[in-house]
């Protein structure tokens, strides 16, 4: 599963052929849980404030998310994203 960001000891990774809608997974610490890109729906654990920087990333950057999602779809190298600075 390829990594396309990190910060703040966050990792956001993409699934090749992974399972619709188009969504991305991330891991902090212990914690795991996918993204849904389009209606920033969240499945599985994650702390608030983890939370709060991932949010805030992926309206940065949700059009280069979608991007990925059909790359990643077409068995296509992802493009690494600028992280949260």
């Amino acid at each position: 599963m390829p990594e396309i960001s990190r910060f703040y000891g966050i990792v956001i990774r993409m699934f090749f052929s992974d399972h619709s809608p188009p969504h991305f997974h991330i891991e902090y610490q212990d914690y795991d849980a996918t993204i849904n890109i389009k209606d920033g729906i969240v499945e599985g654990k994650m702390p608030r404030r983890a939370l709060k920087l991932v949010f805030e990333w992926l309206d940065l950057h949700k059009e280069e998310l979608i991007e990925n999602w059909e790359l990643s779809h077409n068995e296509k190298p992802l493009n690494k994203i600028e992280p949260l600075k």
